[in-house]
C-alpha cells in the first residue's frame, strides 16, 4: 500500500488527485469549507485572536479546502490566517501563493488542522485469522493475488488485541496502529488549537469482518491492486486514533458525525420558500442548489456517515462542536498499547 501510493510511480506521487477519482465533500459543495469557516472563527475566538491563526490542511489535494475556506473566512481574518497545504503531489499550477505547499505539517501549529479523508490513505497491514493466530496478508503488486505470510508484530498483535479482536479463521482485521502515529503526531505538533479528521471510520463493537480495503480509479469501485493503478484505501478506526490522540496530549476530544457536525455549524439542506420563485426567481434558484448541496453532505447514508474526531490542545471543544452528544467510545482492552512513528506524514 505504501509503494503504491506513495512510491516513486505511486499514485499520489504521480499528481493524481481525489476529486478526479471519487466524490468528496470539498468536490461536492463549498457549504463543506463554509462551515469549516464557521468552526475557524471560534477557534480563533477561543484562542484570544492570536496574530498568527494556522489553517493546515493535510491530505489536501488540489487544496479545494483551502481555496473555499479562504473565500468564506471572515474579512477580519484575512491577514492574520496562514494556510498551509500538506500533500505528496507536486505543487498544483494556479494556486494562490498565499497557501504555502509542503510535504508535511509544520512542527508547530496554532489554530485548526483540517485531515479530510486523510487517514484512510495512511499504509497499513491486514491480517487474516487462522487456526494459529492471525497471519499477515501478503499481495503480489502487479496482479493482487495473496497469499498468508508470517504472524504480526507484537505490537500490532497488541493494536489488534485492543481494537479489532478477531474471531473465527477467515475474519480480516486492517491494522491501524500506523494511523493511531500519524493522528498522535497532528496532535503533538498543535500547540494550541484544534485538529478535525474526517474520514469513512467504524467502532470497535461493530468492525467489518472481512476489512474494507477498497480500490477506486476513474469513479468506479475496482480491486485494490498495488500497483499504482488505482487509489487504494481503507475505513479508519477513528475510536483508536482518538486515544492515541489523548495520549498524546489532546485536551478534550469529540467523536460524532458529519452529519451532526454539519448541522452544528449551520447547514441545513433546507429549500427556500415557495413564494421566493414569485419574488426573486434567481435567488430560488440558487437557495436550491444550496439545499441540495446541503443535503448530500449531511445524507446519513452517504457523505454524512463519514466520522468526525475533533480534539483541542489548550482549548475546550468550540460552541458549536461542545453541545454534541458523542458517539459511544470503547478504551482499548490493553494497558500496554504503544505508538511508533507514523509512516507517513
Amino acid at each position: 500500500m505504501e509503494l503504491a501510493l506513495y512510491g516513486e510511480d505511486g499514485f499520489y506521487r504521480r499528481g493524481e488527485r481525489p476529486g478526479e477519482h471519487f466524490r468528496t465533500s470539498v468536490s461536492a459543495s463549498s457549504r463543506f469549507a463554509a462551515a469549516l469557516a464557521r468552526l475557524l472563527g471560534e477557534v480563533d475566538a477561543a484562542l484570544g485572536r492570536p496574530e498568527r491563526l494556522d489553517v493546515v490542511d493535510i491530505g489536501a489535494g488540489c487544496a479545494g479546502i483551502l481555496r473555499h475556506l479562504l473565500a468564506h473566512a471572515d474579512p477580519a481574518l484575512a491577514g492574520r490566517i496562514r494556510p498551509i497545504a500538506v500533500e505528496v503531489a507536486p505543487r498544483p499550477d494556479g494556486l494562490p501563493a498565499a497557501i504555502t505547499w509542503r510535504g508535511a505539517p509544520p512542527e508547530s501549529i496554532t489554530g485548526l488542522v483540517i485531515a479530510n479523508e486523510w487517514l484512510d490513505n495512511v499504509p497499513l497491514d491486514v491480517v487474516e485469522q487462522t487456526s494459529t493466530g492471525p497471519r499477515l496478508v501478503e499481495v503480489r503488486r502487479t496482479s493482487g493475488d495473496e497469499r498468508l505470510g508470517p504472524p504480526p508484530s507484537p505490537e500490532d498483535l497488541d493494536w489488534i488485541a485492543s481494537w479489532w479482536p478477531l474471531g473465527e479463521p477467515g475474519d480480516r482485521a486492517e491494522i491501524g496502529r500506523p494511523r493511531c502515529a500519524a493522528w498522535a503526531s497532528v496532535i503533538e505538533r498543535l500547540d494550541t488549537g484544534l485538529a478535525v479528521a474526517v474520514d469513512y471510520a467504524h467502532a470497535r463493537a461493530a468492525r467489518p469482518p472481512y476489512g474494507t480495503l477498497t480500490g477506486y480509479r476513474d469513479g468506479a469501485t475496482v480491486a485494490p491492486v498495488p500497483d499504482g493503478s488505482c487509489d487504494i484505501t481503507a475505513h479508519v478506526a477513528l475510536d483508536a486514533c482518538a486515544a492515541s490522540g489523548d495520549r498524546a496530549g489532546a485536551s478534550a476530544t469529540l467523536l460524532t458525525t458529519q452529519r451532526d457536525a454539519l448541522r452544528a455549524l449551520g447547514l441545513t439542506g433546507a429549500r427556500p420558500p415557495l413564494d421566493l420563485a414569485h419574488r426573486d426567481p434567481r435567488a430560488y434558484l440558487v437557495g436550491l442548489r444550496t439545499a441540495g448541496e446541503e443535503a448530500e453532505l449531511l445524507d446519513a447514508s452517504g457523505l454524512g456517515g463519514f466520522g468526525w474526531l475533533a480534539q483541542t490542545a489548550g482549548m475546550p471543544l468550540p460552541p458549536s462542536l461542545a453541545g454534541l452528544a458523542p458517539v459511544a467510545r470503547v478504551p482499548a482492552q490493553s494497558s500496554t498499547l504503544r505508538d511508533s512513528s507514523p509512516r507517513r506524514m
